[in-house]
């Protein structure tokens, strides 16, 4: 019987951040803030995730090279391997291009759902490739996913909608967002959330803020309507050197609940 449980993992790296560190140290806070007795481990459709079995926590990576994305990559295709659907607690934005190569070769056909201010698809940003404001412009010329669709965008530059319109990106800025939109994935779908997507009233733990963006409710909605198979998702960009009484980690638990939910609703 395959094992269609969710698998958390936690990849404390920040290496790759060009403004402020501090992403690194948000996975043990994400847990803390999950299993913190002022809310409980139920979801918004009813799932116990503190019923045992319902997940499995692989703990946090301990790089054990130089080469940080391969472990990231190789972390991750353990999880696949033994039929878990990883959610990556970042970590800065770049662990999402070796979490999705891992994904890559388990699911050929694979779609990416990226909640974010940012676009993050900059071919370089400040002489660095691999920059957390470049993992998509990766993905997307590898050719690792068929399907990126960007909500809560508010900061698009030349350059990224040039990327854009290069990559065949779908992208919904926040200036056009109406809460009636509605996706539906055909194949395989990764959530890649970015807690800059939220308005900095909800989430102001991230180290480029940004207003305007989504509220809790209206990013959880987005989250329990799509209509796809959730097979993996990472929650990154958490920076608790700047959050406001644990609000943004109780944004990432909450987050981490109702994705976990999807998964345990859908099953294989």
């Amino acid at each position: 019987m395959k094992n269609t449980r969710p698998a958390i993992i936690g990849f404390p790296f920040d290496e790759h951040s060009s403004y402020l560190r501090g992403a690194a140290h948000a996975p043990p806070l994400i847990r803390q803030a999950l299993a913190c007795p002022s809310s409980n481990m139920w979801t918004e459709s009813g799932i116990d995730l503190s019923a045992e079995g319902a997940y499995f926590d692989a703990g946090d990576l301990d790089f054990s090279s130089s080469d940080a994305f391969s472990d990231i990559e190789a972390a991750t295709a353990r999880l696949l391997e033994q039929n878990f659907k990883p959610i990556s607690l970042g970590g800065d934005h770049s662990i999402t291009y070796p979490i999705i190569r891992a994904f890559r070769k388990r699911y050929p056909r694979l779609s990416i759902l990226h909640f974010d201010a940012h676009s993050d698809i900059y071919d370089v940003f400040e002489g660095n490739r691999f920059s957390h404001a470049c993992p998509f412009a990766r993905i997307m010329e590898e050719g690792l996913v068929e399907r990126l669709a960007q909500v809560g965008i508010r900061t698009m530059s030349g350059h990224q909608r040039e990327q854009v319109a290069r990559f065949g990106v779908e992208v919904h800025e926040m200036k056009n967002w109406r809460d009636d939109i509605k996706f539906e994935f055909d194949s395989p779908l990764y959530i890649s959330f970015d807690m800059d997507g939220l308005d900095p009233a909800c989430s102001p733990g991230v180290s480029h803020p940004e207003p305007g963006g989504f509220t809790v409710r209206q990013a959880v909605s987005v989250i329990q309507s799509v209509k796809a198979c959730v097979v993996g998702a990472d929650i990154v960009e958490f920076n608790p050197t700047r959050d406001v009484s644990g609000i943004t980690a109780m944004a990432c638990a909450k987050l981490l609940k109702e994705i976990a939910a999807r998964m345990l609703e859908q099953g294989d």
